[in-house]
């Protein structure tokens, strides 16, 4: 997998872009928290490269900021085009991309300049040999589709038995539910992941949220006002 993706990749900086992003919009890293869900050491030791984000993590913290992925890690400085009108197209060569490293395993986000994707297609190479190696399981919207490109993978969830796929072999899933991969085995085990966690739904869910929010808000205030009558 090193070999692979070490041409033409560059290393995502998800937290400087965190950074930047909460600066510009004077948030103190409670307020991203708040909006976000991550603790606040959390957001610090990746604000400063002190812990890799896995996509659970990037999708929450899109989810709560309003922004895409694509911000998140970085661009390649190549313009690609923004409408959806059926015109889209971004060819990522071998080995290009933006190389995510945690110690559960490496990713590469792939097609990583264009942005507001339906579909986010990650290569990953998985190290963590036991599931007991991940803090919590992986959880975000959507739904995932996971192919083996080499080695054998187990795949642990919340609800159901440990499944063990080969290469070649493949899964597809909703992401919301508690997830993690394990290698099997000395041989390296490499997977295609392709997410569909579409931002304009994530964005809708957060806007429906609000009216609810205000909603509430009004209610109660309204309660009072009946109280003190």
């Amino acid at each position: 997998m090193a070999d692979s993706i070490a041409k033409g990749r560059t290393q995502a900086k998800p937290g400087a872009s965190l950074r930047a992003l909460r600066r510009q919009r004077g948030w103190t890293l409670a307020e991203v928290s708040e909006r976000t869900g991550l603790p606040v050491p959390t957001l610090s030791r990746v604000e400063n490269d002190k812990m890799a984000l896995t996509f659970d993590k990037l999708v929450r913290i899109s989810e709560g900021l309003q922004v895409d992925i694509a911000e998140l890690i970085g661009s390649s400085g190549k313009k690609a085009p923004a409408a959806e009108g059926g015109t889209r197209r971004v060819v990522t060569r071998a080995g290009e991309g933006k190389a995510i490293e945690t110690e559960q395993g490496n990713y590469l986000y792939v097609a990583s300049e264009l942005r507001n994707k339906k579909i986010v297609p990650i290569i990953g190479e998985v190290l963590a040999k036991n599931a007991s190696e991940y803090p919590e399981f992986m959880q975000h919207p959507g739904e995932e589709y996971l192919y083996v490109l080499e080695g054998t993978l187990e795949l642990h969830t919340e609800v159901y038995t440990p499944v063990r796929l080969e290469k070649g072999d493949s899964v597809y899933f909703d992401s919301g539910m508690p997830h993690a991969y394990v290698a099997v085995g000395d041989k390296p085990c490499r997977v295609l992941s392709m997410c569909a966690t579409p931002e304009a739904h994530l964005i809708g869910s957060l806007e429906r949220l609000a009216e609810v929010k205000a909603a509430s808000s009004v209610d109660l205030r309204k309660k009072r006002r009946v109280r003190k009558a």
